[in-house]
């Protein structure tokens, strides 16, 4: 197999969530046969360029279904998985992304303190890492010192953060004000989300965007001035 058709083939196996063998995602015809994380190998052995494969193999068929779920052709399982694909391709290349000298943009991810619901941003993280990001997820409860130490010490790109409690909104503003504090503002562009937000609170306190859904976060990110593209390449 050339590099191309194995290129095509990962494409192929992400579009259709097949993980690894063992895992045939949306298609149980393909139970048995070599799935994403095997081709993957396959084509590290063969020494294909990194940018190469997320360009060609990674990005384009994420973006399809993507676009097949906004259209509802896909299930929210089916990007889901093809999300997990993806993820996974990520780690396998991620040590050879850094020997090309191939920047992961860093998105931290975190429930602020007084709420404890983490559904919303584990599903973010997936799509994040799914779209080729470096994603450090705090988990629920966090204080809005934490979380602008970890965005200050990571040089993060980005920030997510969730509130489903009315009274938890506050923290929210808190990690703006914080991070304004540390004269970090500037740097990092900051997203919220949670049932108790709204792109009218995201606007009131100064956040750079609100995501409804978190199978939007992708396109939300798009939509921002410093998007830099998957896992840092132009792909345009």
């Amino acid at each position: 197999m050339n590099n191309q058709e194995l290129l095509d083939k990962i494409a192929y196996n992400v579009s259709l969530g097949n993980i690894n063998v063992s895992y045939p995602g949306h298609n149980h015809k393909l139970k048995g046969q070599p799935g994403v994380v095997e081709l993957m190998r396959t084509a590290l052995d063969q020494k294909i360029d990194p940018k190469k494969i997320i360009v060609k193999a990674l990005s384009k068929p994420m973006e399809e279904v993507t676009e097949k779920f906004e259209s509802d052709t896909y299930l929210a399982p089916h990007i889901l998985i093809s999300a997990k694909c993806v993820g996974d391709a990520m780690d396998m290349l991620a040590p050879h992304l850094k020997k090309a000298g191939v920047k992961q943009a860093k998105f931290v991810i975190a429930t602020v303190k007084g709420d404890l619901h983490e559904t919303g941003p584990l599903f973010v993280g997936m799509m994040l890492k799914g779209g080729g990001l470096e994603t450090i997820n705090l988990g629920y409860d966090v204080s809005s010192s934490q979380i602008v130490k970890t965005v200050k010490n990571q040089k993060a790109a980005y920030v997510g953060l969730s509130a489903s409690f009315a009274p938890a909104k506050g923290e929210i503003k808190r990690v703006i004000s914080t991070l304004k504090a540390n004269g970090i503002r500037d740097e990092v562009k900051v997203l919220i989300g949670g049932s108790a937000t709204s792109a009218q609170f995201a606007e009131q306190i100064g956040a750079d965007a609100y995501c409804k859904y978190a199978f939007q976060i992708i396109n939300v990110l798009k939509s921002l001035d410093n998007w830099s593209g998957f896992a840092g390449t132009n792909l345009n």
